[in-house]
């Protein structure tokens, strides 16, 4: 699709006309007819404003002319993906697990590798395959290439140390010892808890990126722990095969 294609389906997708699209972005309503018109393209400033409003990358709103790869663990990446700035606006090279809110979640390249080569083995790679491949692919993506300029001197690996301690010190019993905490975007964990009056409820917004973690339990082999945390609170929960029967251990205000 092109860039006016693109304007035209996100306007009128979102109920919007021309009048009040061209207020939400500080411009006139000719500049947006214009747009969809094919006559112009939004400047840099203004698709800043319309991927931040419409929930998209820029790339898309110019008709993906490229096709994004994430720098850090090379994944192909749909908007739904992209993570996000300090200030929430989309950043194109990077994925929601790589990259969450203005902070690089991988420091050390081998772990990121080992947490990839289970997803990798579920689409057909042999163990040894996907992590040759993964060896061979990251060095040369820019993170990893730029990684002493962009690192934060191991600060966020230490965090994560830190709460790993604190999660073990909880001493859940039947949860075996934490050892890893990775990247989990929130959509694909936020599990809904039945309470005591018969409501559900979750917990988690599903468009962040929190830490966590998947550990058997000792007592049954059927049940997992499901361990998830951020700055601000530890959840830790049970669950069977695909998410089914969850049941909230723990919620602790850090």
């Amino acid at each position: 699709m092109s860039t006016k294609d693109v304007l035209y389906e996100l306007r009128t997708k979102n109920g919007l006309s021309q009048d009040s699209l061209a207020e939400k972005v500080f411009v006139t309503r000719q500049a947006v007819s214009r747009w969809e018109n094919g006559e112009t393209v939004p400047n840099t400033e203004t698709l800043k404003l319309l991927s931040n409003l419409f929930n998209v990358s820029i790339n898309t709103l110019l008709g993906s002319p490229q096709k994004l790869v994430c720098q850090c663990c090379g994944m192909p990446l749909e908007d739904e993906m992209i993570g996000r700035n300090k200030d929430g606006t989309l950043n194109e090279d990077y994925c929601k697990w790589c990259y969450a809110d203005g902070t690089y979640t991988y420091s050390n390249m081998d772990d990121l590798i080992e947490v990839c080569i289970p997803h990798m083995v579920s689409e057909g790679f042999s163990e040894d395959q996907a992590r040759a491949y993964m060896k061979e692919k990251l060095p040369g993506l820019n993170y990893w290439k730029k990684y002493e300029e962009l690192g934060d001197n191991g600060e966020f690996e230490q965090f994560k140390k830190l709460l790993i301690e604190e999660i073990n010190a909880l001493h859940i019993d039947g949860m075996p010892k934490l050892k890893n905490l990775n990247a989990l975007v929130g959509k694909y964990v936020n599990l809904e808890y039945r309470l005591p009056n018969g409501q559900t409820v979750k917990f988690l917004n599903d468009g962040t990126t929190y830490l966590g973690n998947q550990l058997a339990s000792e007592y049954n082999e059927k049940v997992c722990f499901g361990v998830l945390a951020a700055m601000d609170f530890i959840l830790i929960c049970t669950y069977e095969e695909g998410g089914s029967n969850p049941e909230l251990v723990l919620y602790k205000k850090r």
